[in-house]
């Protein structure tokens, strides 16, 4: 017989995860942490699997990443079930309607440009409350089989386990510096000798996308240099490129006002990085998540590129 899962440890176990600690789960969740503590033991006991590594903050392990999906899907199902039947409690007769929580993970460079517009188009009868997490579009889809999250901006077209794909288009990048940078680093080229020698702006150390455009253009011979600015937001990327600190890569989004303005220019004209984008969620039938999923590929269409 298949094991039962009571859904008090469920989601007691969710909290854990989604507040990070066993106190900060049991103020959610109006109990004790030792009460918290012996309901996720008791359910350890039930599936004979350690489920959570006692970090700070708590992580699921492979065994408790199917368990907390589980429990977000069916928290969301829980609640389609109670708008569809009009259930609320007495206290909230008269009040605001209970929204629909979506967590999505959305890489830095298209939360600072597009998508958040697309989140404005989704209709709010019956609310929706987005819990937004940003993540490198390389590494989004692990936010998704750790059942952090419903849906994700991800690079990845392979779906998570339990979940569909469908591609939004292609995010172009270009090389761009300040005049002045390329004046003084670049000149005179060939810029393939340079660009691998001048100081460069990254995102963070799981940024590739500069070292990728140098290796392309000079056949896999050279990264990009070693002189390297971490900037870890997208609109502080944007500006350390435009202070003149290295060159680096920007949307062709981000980067229209600042070359209109001859702030930046770019570095190789006709040359540029494509990175395709899919929208990746569980299969579940929550028509919020349908509404979002619809909003975001509308918006994806007319802001990002379908091809060369």
């Amino acid at each position: 017989m298949p094991i039962e899962l009571p859904h008090d440890l469920v989601r007691t176990l969710l909290a854990a995860v989604d507040e990070g600690t066993f106190d900060a789960a049991a103020a959610a969740l109006h109990l004790t942490p030792s009460a918290v503590s012996q309901r996720i033991k008791a359910l350890e006991q039930r599936t004979g699997r350690v489920l959570l590594t006692r970090t700070k903050p708590v992580r699921p392990t492979e065994s408790g990443e199917a368990v907390v999906r589980f429990a977000r899907q069916l928290a969301a199902l829980e609640q389609v079930t109670h708008q569809d039947l009009g259930l609320v409690d007495d206290t909230d007769e008269g009040g605001p309607r209970p929204a629909t929580r979506l967590p999505i993970v959305v890489n830095a460079d298209s939360l600072a440009t597009w998508f958040l517009p697309a989140l404005t188009r989704v209709p709010q009868d019956p609310p929706v409350c987005f819990e937004v997490h940003r993540e490198d579009e390389g590494h989004s889809a692990t936010l998704l089989r750790e059942g952090r999250v419903m849906a994700a901006v991800t690079s990845s077209a392979e779906p998570v386990t339990g979940c569909t794909v469908r591609p939004l288009g292609l995010a172009r990048y270009l090389p761009l510096a300040t005049p002045e940078f390329r004046d003084r680093h670049l000149l005179p080229g060939p810029l393939t000798r340079r660009l691998p020698e001048a100081p460069v702006v990254i995102y963070d150390r799981r940024d590739e996308l500069q070292d990728r455009f140098v290796r392309g253009l000079t056949r896999g011979r050279s990264n990009a240099g070693p002189l390297r600015h971490y900037v870890p937001t997208s609109e502080g990327f944007r500006d350390a490129v435009a202070a003149g600190l290295g060159w680096g890569l920007l949307t062709d989004f981000q980067a229209a006002p600042l070359l209109d303005a001859g702030t930046l220019v770019r570095l190789s004209p006709g040359k540029h990085l494509d990175i395709p984008l899919y929208w990746q969620q569980w299969k579940l039938d929550v028509p919020a998540l349908a509404r979002v999923a619809q909003a975001v590929a509308e918006a994806a269409a007319e802001a990002l590129h379908t091809g060369p």
